[in-house]
């Protein structure tokens, strides 16, 4: 079975600024290809799960969203990381949203994860709920505030997350 490492989009691969749907507004998080290329050399396969409200409110389509994961991933190629998959929910409410797990389960049922043996990143206490939900039992919050608790370590920074692809 697949080890994943699960990343939400908005706040921990780029600067969260609302909405983002243009490669000018695309700025990556320092430390996410460190984090990624530490995970990918031990195995584990890189998975995006990411609410994408903005295409149902209207600010952005679907294909304003595909444009923007094709620079992402080509970025994370150029440096030397490859993203297995992207999964995006462009609703506002649904089983695929988080904190709803559908959008772990679907990469688990794809890609044969071994979810008790994945870790996943995320900004929000609603990504640590879906990736829970879902049977991922290493969680961590990229926060500079946040204090840790059962459900989640906390980190300051992704490359904090470089030690915590061994087990």
């Amino acid at each position: 079975m697949t080890r994943a490492f699960f990343l939400d989009r908005d706040g921990v691969i780029n600067t969260d600024r609302a909405y983002v749907y243009k490669i000018g507004d695309f700025e990556f998080v320092d430390g996410i290809f460190d984090a990624c290329r530490a995970a990918q050399s031990r195995g584990f396969a890189i998975i995006v799960a990411t609410n994408q409200s903005g295409i149902a409110r209207g600010y952005y389509s679907e294909e304003d969203f595909a444009r923007l994961t094709a620079h992402m991933l080509g970025e994370f190629e150029k440096n030397g990381v490859r993203i297995a998959d992207v999964f995006h929910c462009p609703h506002l409410d649904g089983p695929d949203r988080k904190p709803n797990p559908g959008m772990f389960l679907k990469a688990r049922d794809k890609y044969s994860v071994d979810m008790a043996r994945s870790v996943s990143l995320g900004d929000r206490e609603r990504d640590i709920e879906a990736a829970s939900r879902a049977g991922v039992v290493r969680n961590y919050l990229l926060s500079e505030g946040a204090v840790e608790t059962s459900a989640y370590a906390v980190v300051k920074s992704p490359k904090d997350m470089i030690g915590a692809f061994d087990f």
